[in-house]
């Protein structure tokens, strides 16, 4: 565990006042019961209602629904990891020694929790304009690649690709179950009449592998 934050603030675009919101926001409940969870909370708040405002404000013509696809995109789990990993929030997690055996620093739900923690403890040490600041910042390219096709999951794409050329829709089968109680992993494969082979996806529950498995038929089918 990393606890030299210079390059860390450096990648907010943030120096923390009172360094101990940034401690506790980057210590996993696994530690104690001084932990992030409470700041996970309000930074998942604070994450959902930024976006929203700042979708709202690019996209005049949008209806709402497309605004809450758009914004399901952006604030969803595996948006977040990739947040995480490009401010290498893994070597500076507190963590368990359960989970650190067991290689926490990188499992996404963990990251993901930890990236909303950081922007609650961020708004907590400074003000919304700050916070916002910082998460239009980490936010921006994410914000700027926003297509028709981001909207939409890999399950949802597929299944109007299939319709489109009058084919039945995909069949998801579980093929395994394997990992620990705390940390499965599902291994799922995905059937559709106009490939030779099933594709398979991986998750940590079964909607992320199908969807996974679906992503991968697209890729295969070249639908971009």
């Amino acid at each position: 565990m990393n606890q030299d934050y210079r390059y860390l603030n450096k990648a907010l675009a943030y120096n923390f006042k009172q360094q101990d919101y940034l401690t506790t926001a980057l210590t996993h409940r696994s530690v104690g019961t001084l932990n992030n969870e409470r700041l996970e909370f309000l930074g998942d708040a604070l994450l959902s209602s930024i976006i929203a405002d700042e979708l709202f404000k690019r996209f005049p013509e949008s209806h709402e629904g497309d605004l809450t696809r758009f914004r399901a995109s952006l604030v969803k789990r595996d948006t977040l990891v990739k947040i995480a990993q490009r401010l290498e929030l893994g070597q500076y997690l507190l963590l368990g020694g359960g989970e650190l055996k067991t290689g926490g620093e990188q499992r996404a739900s963990i990251l993901a929790d930890a990236v909303e923690a950081i922007i609650a403890a961020v708004y907590l040490d400074s003000n919304m304009m700050t916070c916002q600041s910082m998460v239009l910042q980490l936010w921006q390219d994410f914000l700027n690649n926003l297509s028709p096709c981001t909207i939409k999951d890999p399950k949802t794409r597929l299944q109007e690709y299939l319709q489109a050329k009058k084919q039945p829709l995909p069949n998801y089968r579980v093929l395994a179950i394997g990992g620990t109680p705390h940390a499965q992993e599902f291994d799922v494969e995905c059937i559709i009449s106009v490939l030779a082979q099933p594709t398979h996806g991986n998750g940590e529950n079964r909607r992320r592998a199908e969807q996974s498995a679906a992503a991968q038929a697209l890729r295969v089918l070249n639908v971009e």
